[in-house]
């Protein structure tokens, strides 16, 4: 990690095996080669933490210790020992309990370590060091305590020197970016910040992560934003541990930041406290003019709905640099208006990718999207990721926009299932096939309903004879071979059924009305 003066050194057995005033000896080694060259070859087990001394005779002193303590003792308890299996069940009990480390006083009440104990020690991977009679096992621990204290003084003092920093690049034109930059310099690692729909907007380094590690973290981002309630995790991704922490007031998620760290010391975690602070705080405060600009949005749409195109252009130039050229296709999503937030979000970025390409504002029905036919293909991904039903039209001019946008939105009512559905591709059965569903279905029932009672009551068949003279073009004669009937019975039920709609059924118009009720009734 970054910071403003040298690291104090960190309290390890290597680190007193290098104080050469404690002349601490590793066991087991020759000591021509001395304490430091020993201990390299011990491997990582010399540089674990080590977070207290203690010192104890007792043959299993494990109830008394913690985790990550070096223990001291001077072999008391080995006195009467003639089995090896006493040492290795010795050793075994400090490995479970998490001792890192054991220290032997020699001369203390026998010369020399155990050879049983340097062997269970070696078995067990635990660091075993000589402790020789001139040292006093306090001496050791003060040694330990000193640097302890120094690293926390210099954790401290960084974490100090990093939020200052932090400060001071969230007065920067770019408060937000710089202060990210400034964590990810600071901890010296990738941070990102994932927008409301999980989306990842910024990352610092920009090349931090490979797609699969950057995919799955994004999929979890988005699993922990879903939920709404401010969270804060640790997780692995790919064998990367990250720190996910939410942004925002619970049920109102402004995003999340991702760090590429598992468990944080205090310090850390204090860093990055005051930047999810400064960064909830930068989005909650960008929320009013967001507002504003939603609002411009809408009054864009609303001239272009009402048949004023120029207007709304002169207001998308001035805020936005324009609107997509012409033609275009409208879309319209369904998103309902708890969702809107989320949505539109995500359509600034699209929009701010697409650079002029796309135009959106919302509307009493939706949001309504205005984008070039060739961009239409983004449309699905935002379908897929926000779970929408997104009715698309077909292409048009801008003088025709609230055709296009009635188009528009036929094609989402009509969508049963999440995704894109052009208005071009409703059914290959044309205008007729829109009478179909629950409200063309009551229209012509309420249309048709003195013949449908007439039926019911009378046990005629006046429904299904004018359905079959409409479908022979009027013809009696043809109705009457298909439904085995007389022609003047035919004539006679069109006129009957004429009567009780009111309806003149010689015109073209009555004809098409009724036609339409029928097809709608099914």
């Amino acid at each position: 990690m970054v910071a403003s003066s040298p690291p104090a050194p960190t309290p390890t057995l290597r680190a007193l095996l290098a104080r050469a005033d404690l002349a601490l000896r590793l066991a087991g080694e020759d000591a021509q080669d001395g304490a430091v060259n020993s201990a390299d070859r011990q491997g990582d087990t010399l540089d674990r933490p080590i977070r207290w001394i203690h010192s104890s005779d007792l043959a299993d002193p494990t109830p008394f210790l913690s985790e990550g303590l070096a223990l001291l003792t001077t072999g008391t308890q080995f006195l009467d020992a003639d089995d090896a299996g006493i040492y290795d069940d010795y050793v075994a009990r400090l490995t479970t309990r998490g001792v890192v480390a054991l220290g032997f006083g020699t001369e203390v009440v026998r010369e020399g370590i155990p050879d049983g104990l340097v062997v269970a020690c070696r078995a067990y991977r635990m660091p075993l060091f000589e402790v020789p009679y001139r040292t006093p096992f306090i001496a050791v621990a003060r040694a330990n305590a000193e640097a302890v204290a120094a690293q926390t003084f210099a954790r401290r003092s960084w974490a100090l020197a990093a939020q200052r920093a932090i400060a001071l690049a969230a007065l920067r034109p770019d408060g937000l970016g710089a202060t990210l930059a400034e964590l990810a310099r600071q901890l010296d690692t990738w941070v990102g910040l994932f927008d409301a729909t999980g989306t990842l907007t910024r990352q610092h380094p920009s090349s931090g992560l490979s797609p699969d590690i950057s995919e799955g973290l994004r999929d979890e981002a988005r699993r922990v934003l879903r939920r709404g309630a401010r969270a804060g995790s640790t997780l692995r991704v790919g064998g990367t541990p990250f720190t996910l922490q939410t942004l925002g007031r619970g049920g109102r998620l402004r995003g999340a930041i991702a760090i590429a760290a598992g468990d944080l010391d205090q310090e850390s975690r204090s860093v990055v406290t005051a930047v999810i602070a400064m960064a909830g705080l930068a989005l909650e405060q960008s929320e009013g003019a967001a507002r504003a600009r939603r609002q411009l949005r809408s009054g864009v749409i609303q001239s272009l709905l009402a048949g004023q195109p120029g207007v709304a252009a002169r207001i998308a130039r001035e805020m936005w640099g324009g609107l997509p050229e012409a033609p275009i296709v409208v879309a319209v999503t369904d998103a309902a208006s708890v969702r809107r937030e989320t949505v539109t979000d995500r359509l600034e970025l699209l929009a701010d990718e697409l650079k002029g390409r796309l135009f959106f504002g919302r509307e009493a029905s939706g949001i309504v999207l205005v984008l070039s036919p060739d961009d239409a293909g983004e449309l699905e991904g935002l379908a897929a990721d926000l779970g929408l039903r997104i009715g698309v039209s077909d292409p048009a001019l801008y003088d025709a926009f609230a055709a296009a946008a009635a188009q528009a939105r036929t094609a989402r009512d009509r969508a049963t299932v999440v995704g894109v559905a052009p208005f071009t591709d409703l059914t290959p059965g044309g205008l007729l096939a829109l009478l179909t569903g629950p409200d063309a279905r009551a229209a012509g029932r309420a249309q048709l309903e003195p013949l449908l009672r007439h039926d019911a009551e009378r046990r005629s068949a006046l429904v299904e004879t004018l359905r079959s003279w409409l479908e022979h073009d009027g013809s009696h004669e043809a109705t009457a071979r298909a439904l085995g009937i007389h022609r003047h019975t035919v004539r006679a039920r069109v006129a009957t059924a004429g009567g009780l709609l009111d309806r003149d059924l010689g015109t073209f118009t009555a004809r098409a009305e009724l036609w339409a009720a029928l097809r709608a009734l099914g």
